[in-house]
């Protein structure tokens, strides 16, 4: 369970981010994709918050927005360091540079995040070179530190990442993240691209690095699997919007919104003796540059009613530390899963 006593370190408060659709040949603004569309969580310090959602949804765009490797269109983003509260969102670069040693990103694919020309030593100091660390040896010295903490052997700090599997090669990506000591760590799909067993290896060191240094996470995912293992509260997304926030347990077992319900009915069932009872949501996910009126999720929901059509649901604490954006979160009984 989570542990509400904590103090909150990172706040979102109403984010959005549009992406303009220019046509002709003046490049004319005609519309906007809503990447991100109002979105509303927080992370406690020393938690972990998986954001879940279909591709598409806005998650990366989301975690990006965060980092502030995108501009947001609005709304705010609250990160507290050590000399209090910063809202990010509006900070030019010049102001921005000395906030983002409080937070890193672990990216999706090991493969294209790391230059194939820097050598290990190179690509795991860089961060410390940037932020005025320039003594050589307190780099080489910091670096062997990393590269023992993730599992790999200090003498490869010579090699280039063609000489590494995935695996590693995600494992030099964390190494990276954690050079400068961050408070907020987001991991973008950090496993999606590796072999199963290695996805294992991987979660299991991000939960003992977090035991070990405190880590906050807010882990980007699509596989609910993988979230169950290493959450303690869980973001469902959808069409640029958060749906349902809970603890872990909560939303697997007693989901509240009808899109976790349905996402809930898609995960594989480990035993085959087990038939899980298939959910087919209708219809096709709702187009972000023109997302229909009222909810979004209303053409798929088969719980739907005239308000839902119309009328925009607002996010609604049905229990302590469960937040839904539905009309009816209060009155439908839905179906979980068992948490093993």
């Amino acid at each position: 369970m989570t542990d509400q006593s904590k103090e909150i370190l990172l706040d979102v408060r109403n984010l959005r981010k549009y992406f303009p659709i220019q046509k002709g040949f003046l490049r004319r603004v005609v519309g906007h994709v809503r990447a991100v569309d109002d979105v509303t969580l927080y992370v406690r310090r020393g938690e972990t918050l998986s954001l879940v959602g279909e591709s598409g949804c806005g998650k990366t765009t989301t975690a990006r927005c965060i980092v502030r490797a995108l501009k947001p269109t609005s709304g705010q983003i609250l990160l507290r360091g050590p000399d209090g509260v910063v809202d990010l969102a509006p900070l030019p670069k010049r102001q921005l540079r000395p906030w983002r040693r409080h937070m890193q990103m672990i990216f999706q694919d090991p493969y294209s995040s790391l230059n194939p020309r820097m050598t290990l030593f190179d690509i795991v100091s860089e961060p410390m070179l940037v932020n005025g660390i320039k003594d050589r040896q307190t780099r080489m010295d910091r670096v062997a530190e990393l590269l023992q903490l993730v599992g790999l052997r200090p003498e490869y700090m010579r090699r280039f990442p063609h000489a590494f599997s995935g695996g590693e090669r995600q494992r030099i990506g964390i190494a990276r993240a954690l050079a400068l000591n961050p408070s907020l760590v987001i991991a973008d799909e950090p496993v999606s691209a590796l072999d199963v067993s290695v996805q294992a290896q991987i979660l299991n060191l991000l939960l003992d690095l977090q035991a070990q240094l405190g880590l906050t996470l807010l882990f980007v995912a699509h596989d609910l699997s993988v979230v169950k293992h290493i959450s303690e509260r869980v973001a469902v997304m959808y069409v640029g919007r958060i749906v349902e926030t809970a603890p872990t347990p909560t939303l697997f077992a007693a989901p509240k919104h009808p899109y976790t319900e349905a996402l809930l009915a898609a995960v594989p069932k480990p035993d085959p003796d087990l038939k899980g009872q298939r959910m087919l949501l209708e219809g096709e996910v709702a187009d972000p540059a023109n997302p229909p009126s009222g909810c979004y999720f209303h053409p798929r929901c088969r719980y739907a009613l005239d308000l839902c059509r119309t009328v925009t649901p607002q996010q609604e604490e049905v229990a302590a530390d469960h937040f839904v954006s539905c009309h009816r979160a209060r009155e439908l009984t839905l179906r979980g899963v068992k948490r093993t």
